[in-house]
């Protein structure tokens, strides 16, 4: 096995750098949080039964990163539908009223679902974007931008996810017109959080490459608010690192794939919030059980790869992916090939 420790630690580049630069990315964007334009008229409508339903969409970790948003919403008594845009604008297009809120993630805001969907909805639908980019058809089209500053990204998203998860809380308690600044002052320590995690980086690949050197297939499983982690991770282990990965909600996992387990197949639970960590430790337990490897990723104070900082449940959703890119930087390297190297795609999809 390579010298994996002399090799990563001498100058990160690429995907790499965009990893250890999260903290960065997120503490600009949660100082944009000020600049972010007014949702009150947009929430007084939706509370006078004027917006009849929000609808989230996005593509890969875009879309993925709204699963927080939605269970936000649908907690507060709002109508919600969460859609891949391509699955929006071929199947579902009866959603698209006038009596519509459409939440629009794009870190790009030109993809090609999300220029076809700006084709169809052209001062038709109420539109609210988040954003990476400020002159995208997408922020030009928009009623109200939430422009994230997580910079320049070399490919595979991580400061643009980060970034967007935060606009995302701040949006949840905009449109059910409550105060943001508590959802900022949750926030506040996450950068902090980020930096904390990511000190021994090169240390946790290392140990990485050793314990997943026999491994063929990942599993990635959580719930709730924790799916936009397993959701986004399974994405960007197959993009970043080239490996097979699967991402499923735990009780998914339970009505069949656990008979996948065994010692070549490795399995990471998310703990997640707390009225459900107790299924997810037990699923952890019952795949070890079964002959097959499994970790779980949970809040403690330990120096493990999968133990993340403490932090506010608002601000989970932030840090769960950091184990996952440790695994895409880890399996990247067990292949010989560059984490977050393309080969076929690009930054930017423009082909449906």
């Amino acid at each position: 096995m390579p010298d994996v420790y002399s090799t990563l630690a001498a100058a990160p580049t690429g995907y790499l750098r965009d990893i250890l630069d999260q903290p960065v990315a997120l503490r600009d964007t949660l100082a944009a949080f000020p600049d972010f334009p007014s949702m009150r008229p947009f929430a007084e409508r939706l509370a006078s039964g004027d917006l009849r339903r929000v609808v989230l969409t996005g593509m890969g970790s875009s879309y993925h990163a709204l699963h927080p948003l939605a269970l936000a919403l649908i907690a507060r008594g709002l109508a919600v539908h969460m859609l891949e845009t391509s699955e929006l604008i071929h199947y579902a297009p009866a959603l698209l009223d006038p009596h519509t809120l459409l939440v629009v993630v794009s870190q790009s805001g030109r993809s090609a679902e999300v220029v076809g969907l700006l084709e169809r909805t052209r001062g038709r639908v109420p539109l609210v974007s988040v954003t990476n980019t400020a002159d995208s058809p997408l922020a030009a089209q928009s009623d109200a931008i939430l422009l994230t500053r997580a910079g320049d990204e070399f490919s595979v998203s991580s400061k643009t996810y980060i970034a967007a998860l935060a606009a995302l809380a701040w949006l949840g308690d905009a449109l059910a017109g409550q105060d943001t600044l508590a959802t900022r002052r949750a926030l506040d320590d996450a950068p902090r959080a980020l930096e904390h995690y990511l000190a021994p980086w090169a240390d946790y690949v290392e140990t990485l490459c050793k314990q997943l050197a026999d491994v063929r297939f990942l599993i990635l499983v959580g719930r709730g608010p924790s799916l936009a982690a397993v959701g986004t991770g399974a994405l960007i282990v197959k993009e970043s690192a080239h490996f097979p990965t699967e991402g499923l909600s735990s009780a998914a996992f339970r009505h069949g794939p656990l008979e996948m387990a065994a010692p070549d197949i490795f399995v990471l639970v998310f703990s997640g919030v707390a009225a459900t960590a107790e299924l997810n430790a037990r699923l952890a337990d019952d795949v070890r059980a079964a002959g097959g490897l499994a970790a779980l990723v949970c809040e403690s104070t330990a120096p493990d790869v999968f133990a993340l900082p403490p932090v506010p449940d608002i601000a989970r959703p932030l840090l769960e992916l950091l184990p996952v890119q440790m695994l895409s930087v880890a399996l990247a390297r067990l292949k010989g090939h560059e984490a977050g190297r393309f080969g076929h795609a690009s930054k930017v999809t423009l082909t449906e």
